[in-house]
């Protein structure tokens, strides 16, 4: 009889079910979310959907695949891939890690210009991941070039100018797809990273560190991943609401928060430690591809050899306001602007003849700062020798430099236009800045001739005329 009851209640628990029925979704994921394993698994108990996920480099299109689960919908939106319907799981913002000393030379809530000065002058050395096959790498340089631009704005292609990132890419270390694992096989010789708060933090946690690294948050802004889990088959909704539901519910919110560093989406959920932390103003992603071309270019072409040759008239019309505002623009040579390690910078000043020939291949803020006692110079002669001297610069210049005249007056001295147009200037293009009486024609036709342009000297533009026209073209 004993034997007979248990008989049957085994029968019936083989009968009834033993948890939900399971059903499992393919994600396209970006590789970062591999630590959320726990999660998942704890997801596929309860919900009986598992999520199969299939890590591939953050900016490729979904081939195939129910659901994607990327750092921002917008790789996706851009690229035309649609990206159906998205809700946003977690967040976390692109920061600065940094070892101590670092953090303390930058002070307390620097600028993505004060950290660009630092990197520039080859003060700061960090790690950042590839932004070609990684979209943190490649939120890095949205936010620099966005805080460059200065617009507090979307990015637009004409605000992606690669010599004003160029100071911050000259501080790089490396780029990897993977940006944590190789910080730590190089954490003896870089000062820090760039990536999301919730890699720094891991690292911190992870007790693969020699030295734990503090978080900065620049003060003007920065791009913040909202991990938006994407749905790509229209057929797989029911069981998308279902995680989605599960995800968004507080208890998997603490979770993710306590597992993996990342904020909680649901701002009713209390963010703790670290993550307490305010995280400032978010920056505006850009809304067209060709922005995100053109901030790849800049990136490829970081850490090249540029030379820029500056060609000043110090004759004796540039006395007074002229000469004066020139200083001005190179004292103002400095964030975002400011020489670069591995920028050759030639300063050739003349008159009636050259007067002074400087070169410096920057490899330490002293170098470049050098600099100005050049530009500072009281030594102003008469008569004006504008071809001799600009035809001096192309001598010295390598293929790809970028040359800039500044200058006041007509030639007057050394051979004429037509015969510095006869020579061979295929090094560079020049790019003119004319003041007060200069002949506009003639400049205009240099500029056609090689490539560059004609900048009116005469305006407040200077300065920036100075700093937008160092090369990197």
């Amino acid at each position: 009889m004993v034997r007979a009851a248990l008989v049957l209640l085994l029968l019936l628990a083989a009968c009834s079910p033993s948890g939900p029925a399971e059903q499992k979704l393919t994600v396209l994921a970006a590789g970062e979310l591999a630590d959320l394993g726990p999660v998942l698994a704890d997801l596929r108990r309860d919900t009986g959907v598992e999520l199969v996920m299939d890590y591939r480099d953050t900016l490729a299109a979904p081939a195939d695949h129910d659901l994607a689960w990327l750092p921002t919908a917008r790789f996706l939106r851009l690229r035309g891939a649609g990206a159906g319907t998205a809700t946003s799981i977690m967040l976390s913002p692109l920061v600065l890690g940094v070892k101590a000393a670092e953090a303390a030379k930058l002070g307390a809530q620097p600028t993505w210009a004060d950290i660009a000065d630092r990197a520039a002058g080859g003060e700061l050395r960090y790690g950042m991941a590839d932004p070609h096959v990684s979209g943190s790498g490649l939120a890095a340089l949205v936010g620099v070039a966005t805080a460059a631009a200065g617009t507090g704005a979307a990015l637009r292609p004409e605000d992606v100018r690669c010599d004003r990132i160029q100071g911050f890419l000259a501080g790089r270390a490396f780029g990897a797809p993977d940006v944590a694992g190789e910080y730590v096989r190089r954490q003896d010789d870089t000062g820090g990273l760039v990536a999301p708060e919730a890699t720094v933090l891991a690292l911190n946690a992870s007790g693969r560190l020699r030295e734990p690294l503090s978080v900065v948050y620049p003060r003007d802004g920065i791009v913040l991943a909202d991990y938006p889990l994407i749905l790509l088959d229209p057929a797989k909704r029911a069981a998308y609401d279902k995680v989605v539901q599960w995800l968004r519910a507080p208890p998997a919110q603490r979770a993710i928060m306590d597992r993996t560093f990342r904020r909680p989406a649901d701002p009713a959920v209390p963010r703790t430690g670290p993550l307490a932390a305010p995280i400032g103003n978010p920056l505006y992603f850009p809304d067209r591809q060709e922005v995100l071309d053109r901030l790849l270019q800049a990136y490829d072409r970081a850490g090249t050899a540029r030379q820029v040759i500056f060609v000043l008239d110090y004759s004796l019309s540039m006395a007074g306001p002229r000469v004066a505002a020139l200083r001005r623009a190179f004292a103002a040579l400095n964030g975002f602007d400011r020489f670069s390690v591995g920028e050759s910078v030639t300063i050739l000043r003349f008159a009636g003849e050259v007067l002074e020939e400087r070169t410096v291949t920057v490899s330490r803020r002293e170098d470049a700062d050098g600099l100005q006692a050049v530009v500072a110079s009281a030594d102003l002669r008469p008569r004006t020798a504008i071809w001799a001297a600009l035809e001096r610069a192309y001598r010295v210049a390598r293929p790809g430099a970028a040359i800039v005249l500044m200058t006041d007056g007509e030639n007057n001295a050394g051979p004429g236009l037509d015969a510095f147009l006869a020579g061979r200037h295929d090094a560079g293009p020049t790019y003119a800045i004319g003041f007060g009486e200069a002949n506009q024609a003639e400049l205009a036709r240099v500029a056609a001739a090689t490539g560059g342009r004609v900048v009116d000297g005469n305006a407040d533009s200077l300065t920036e005329a100075v700093k937008e026209l160092r090369g990197c073209r």
